[in-house]
């Protein structure tokens, strides 16, 4: 099955290919593998389902053919409200940040309030046709909590995944960056990615 993940980011996209090579069935293409122009989704949706819901949308009705799209929102345990970025993570005071900005505004966050103890809350939509549209924002699609830190890892930033440069994993107290490809591949897209895709071709068998 030929399937368009509706993403530009091609970080999000290699992962995403990575861990559903093990289906066997899905041939997955990014938007920048269309030679189409791509249409501007704003996601003015108030949870992380509802801006999955949107692209997929509209990304099937721009390109007739099998598309999912995801959303996420970051959650820390312990701050106040007006500070939980919730799904504007790259979006501060109306603003959109670049990878930078995003690094050295989390960095300042957690020098204020110490290490933020974070969780990413995931969705997913794909639309299949015209009558089928699946989508799920389950607790198997939550990531494990993770350390969010002031001090940046001193390797090289990998465009894409800023944060990644400031995340720690609690079980073994290794940043991302150095945790190896198959364990980054199963923080960035968790389990239940793997399992709404197991139960979809198996419908349609």
């Amino acid at each position: 099955m030929r399937i368009l993940y509706g993403t530009g980011n091609q970080a999000k996209l290699s992962a995403m290919k990575r861990r559903l090579e093990e289906l066997g069935e899905i041939e997955l293409i990014g938007l920048r593998d269309l030679d189409m122009e791509i249409p501007h989704v704003p996601e003015t949706g108030s949870t992380p389902l509802e801006n999955a819901r949107q692209k997929a949308l509209a990304y099937y009705k721009a390109f007739h053919m099998p598309v999912f799209s995801c959303d996420s929102g970051l959650y820390f345990d312990n701050v106040p409200d007006e500070i939980q970025p919730g799904i504007h993570v790259r979006t501060v005071n109306g603003r959109c940040l670049t990878d930078e900005e995003m690094r050295d505004y989390y960095s300042g966050l957690a020098q204020k309030y110490g290490d933020l103890t974070a969780c990413y809350k995931n969705a997913i939509c794909f639309v299949y046709d015209d009558t089928q549209l699946f989508e799920a924002m389950d607790p198997s699609m939550e990531s494990e909590k993770f350390l969010l830190t002031a001090k940046p890892h001193s390797a090289i930033r990998k465009k894409g995944f800023p944060l990644d440069s400031l995340s720690v994993d609690i079980r073994s107290g290794k940043y991302y960056y150095d945790l190896t490809e198959q364990e980054l591949d199963q923080v960035a897209v968790e389990d239940g990615f793997l399992k709404f895709f197991e139960r979809i071709l198996r419908n349609r068998h």
